[in-house]
């Protein structure tokens, strides 16, 4: 029987199996923050350790970065603490760090790929939930906490649980105007958000294997907020094509594609559950709730109460209360205050392609603010040389630097009170973009420049078609 790359990729990294049931992997890659390692570099001083593969580390700073006027020391005393720390311990523990002024700089899910320095076959860790990204290059890929960025740090090794495998497979086509992100939003809708755990996701059929790389990214992405540990495809001449030339790549690009084709999964493998979805039935999808689950297509109403398993009735009645919709409601037409095009989810240069179609030529709605912001300092530069800012700063869209920005809002990027904001972030959880009581409605790119044009929830396929 044969195997999967997860197990493949498991079984090459694993030191031991330790008497707990878990497995002490080594972690092939580690990419650090400004946010989720200090504590962790001063617990190593507590302790008199050192970082024991400072190669196999690289740092970068993002989530608290601004995006518009980037100028040291930033107006937030903790936001300037936290990038001395990061500088200091860089620098002490001999860590190359991506920082402001270095146009490698990026959110940490973008620059990795970009500089080809995630690759397939390997094992990879950052504290960052939305680590699965790369796992689109058929690398498997863990978000951790602190205290496992100090494990990693010390030790280069993690103690993981094993996981069982699910295969989702995407077949036929997708529609005009219908992307990666409206697979991944029907996955969650599909599977929920905790269908997932204690698997691994598989992604592969026809739709998936006609995506991008950065298209593939944007699946992988999401994979935990359905749950899941990992999310992975499959490398094939895409993922080569992609990293063929990257200032990390190997040297031996041939030996080193050899071997990645042997890391993919086998013809026979077996997996623990396997998912069929129709990519032709997929529409362009938003979420209307607290969830990453709770979504609809664009010409679909919001689901009845009782279309709910009854566990789930009490988070579906805080939903529509805290986002002031009902059941039967039309997300169409829904009015929209912030218009948000970003993220390490869809803040690459295809994304601000695809948004720029839909913006080119119009403008943005009246009471409508508007900000696309480039996923890493060379995607800016990327945009630059096409021409996308100025199609975007004449439909009435502010062009920022490279950053986080408002997907969670730790930086000046926030909602302001009861704002609504269409988004192509990852996440629409309460008070995720800085507002206790803001709203969020996960989209596609194009869907955000949509809503931003229309001053509503409005379906893209209306305007590119």
């Amino acid at each position: 029987m044969g195997k999967t790359l997860l197990h493949k990729v498991w079984d090459a990294h694993t030191v031991r199996e330790l008497p707990s049931g878990q497995t002490q992997l080594f972690v092939g890659l580690h990419l650090v923050h400004e946010v989720t390692s200090p504590q962790a570099f001063e617990m190593l001083r507590e302790r008199g350790l050192t970082v024991r593969f400072p190669k196999r580390t690289f740092a970068t700073v993002d989530h608290i970065v601004p995006t518009d006027l980037v100028q040291r020391p930033f107006v937030d005393d903790l936001a300037e603490e936290m990038m001395d720390a990061i500088e200091q311990n860089a620098a002490e523990f001999e860590i190359p760090l991506f920082n402001i002024d270095d146009q490698r700089q990026g959110v940490v899910h973008v620059i990795g790929p970009e500089l080809g320095l995630t690759q397939p076959g390997m094992t990879i860790a950052c504290g960052d939930s939305h680590t699965s990204t790369h796992g689109a290059f058929g690398a498997v890929a863990f978000g951790i906490g602190t205290s496992q960025v100090r494990d990693v740090l010390a030790t280069q090794c993690l103690a993981m649980d094993p996981l069982k495998v699910r295969r989702i497979e995407v077949s036929g086509t997708l529609s005009e105007g219908v992307y990666a992100k409206d697979v991944i939003l029907h996955i969650i809708g599909l599977l929920g958000v905790n269908g997932g755990v204690g698997y691994g996701y598989e992604y592969g059929g026809s739709v998936i294997e006609a995506m991008s790389i950065e298209e593939r990214m944007t699946v992988c992405n999401m994979s935990i907020e359905g749950g899941a540990r990992v999310g992975y495809v499959n490398p094939d001449q895409t993922t080569y094509d992609y990293l063929n030339g990257r200032p990390y790549a190997p040297r031996n690009f041939e030996s080193a594609v050899e071997w990645w084709e042997s890391m993919a999964s086998d013809a026979d493998a077996e997996y623990d559950d396997l998912v069929q979805i129709d990519g032709r039935e997929i529409g362009p999808t938003v979420t209307w709730g607290i969830t990453p689950g709770q979504s609809v297509g664009i010409d679909q109403d919001l689901p009845d109460l009782d279309a709910f398993a009854a566990a789930d009735r009490s988070t579906v009645q805080e939903a529509f209360a805290y986002m002031d919709f009902e059941p039967g409601q039309k997300i169409a037409g829904t009015k929209v205050d912030v218009a948000f095009i970003g993220s390490c989810t869809n803040g690459r240069l295809s994304d601000l392609r695809e948004a720029a179609r839909v913006a080119r030529g119009r403008k943005v709605a009246t009471g409508v603010r508007a900000l696309v912001v480039p996923g890493s300092q060379q995607v800016r530069i990327a945009a630059e040389a096409e021409g996308l800012h100025e199609i975007f700063a004449e439909a009435g869209f502010q062009w920022r630097g490279a950053g986080c920005s408002m997907c969670l809002a730790m930086n000046p990027d926030k909602l302001q009170g009861r704002e609504l904001c269409a988004s192509s972030s990852n996440r629409n959880f309460k008070g995720r973009q800085g507002s206790p009581t803001g709203r969020t409605l996960l989209m596609s790119p194009a869907m955000v420049a949509a809503a931003a044009v229309a001053g509503e929830v409005a379906d893209v396929r209306e305007l590119v078609g």
